[in-house]
């Protein structure tokens, strides 16, 4: 099989319907996991794509992660907004108990992050990383979203930085084929069946996503954590359509023990 790659879209706390997707890919996609490359991502889809290059061993941690943080806004008057509220303090804290103290090298030239640089609004990709921390550090640019998480912008190489959603949320790494995953019904590899009855896209920063009231449902969500049985359920989807995608290509494979 040639080289693979797995690109994560930008989609805030729907990133857990991804590590549904992931946790599929562990399970049964031992023909995909032989060949893969790299993975990409932008916000919440780097975090998981990190995870999945850094740190696969911690997916349930990750998923109790999002849940529990998904819950501690939920609780907040204001949600994100609440004024005393840390939303990147909080964010900071569950990466640094993921990620492994070699999380950095692991990630060298095959982790792909989405960033947006905050004045000039262009994008950048970085993948090659001098420290946990720097590599910590480009994890929250990415996920950054101004007056939602904040109001100064996360300070990188000596530039201020973005959510990475805004100018490129489905980054495609140079080589290889990319399979791409995202909660947004669409022409992405691995996402939701499109139930609607038309077949309009919308073009949000380099991926198409159906115009249907199920994703704008969904792009509320991604900033407005669902309830926490949604949330499960959500995961559950991830893991179905990972699976689906597998048999798909013939791919499949029997459960690990």
């Amino acid at each position: 099989m040639a080289a693979i790659n797995l690109s994560f879209a930008a989609c805030g706390f729907l990133g857990i319907y991804q590590l549904g997707a992931v946790g599929a890919f562990l399970r049964h996609g031992e023909r995909l996991l032989g060949s893969l490359r790299a993975c990409a991502g932008a916000s919440a889809g780097a975090l998981v794509a990190a995870v999945m290059i850094t740190a696969p061993d911690k997916l349930e941690h990750c998923k109790d992660f999002t849940y529990k943080f998904a819950d501690g806004v939920r609780r907040q008057r204001f949600g994100a907004v609440t004024p005393g509220y840390d939303f990147m303090l909080t964010l900071r804290e569950g990466i640094e108990e993921i990620l492994p103290s070699n999380a950095h090298s692991l990630a060298g030239d095959r982790l792909y992050i989405s960033i947006t640089h905050s004045k000039s609004g262009k994008n950048h990709i970085v993948s090659t990383f001098t420290s946990r921390d720097e590599l910590i550090k480009v994890l929250l640019a990415s996920s950054f979203v101004p007056v939602y998480a904040g109001m100064q912008p996360v300070e990188f190489q000596g530039q201020k930085w973005i959510d990475g959603g805004f100018t490129d949320s489905l980054p495609i790494p140079p080589v290889g084929r990319t399979i791409t995953v995202s909660p947004f019904a669409g022409p992405q590899d691995v996402c939701p069946l499109h139930r609607g009855s038309f077949n309009n896209h919308l073009r949000l920063a380099n991926m198409s996503v159906m115009f249907s009231v199920e994703n704008i449902i969904r792009l509320n969500q991604a900033l407005f954590p669902p309830s926490p049985t949604r949330m499960q359920s959500l995961c559950q989807e991830g893991f179905d359509d990972a699976v689906r995608f597998l048999k798909k290509e013939a791919w499949i494979s029997q459960a690990r023990v």
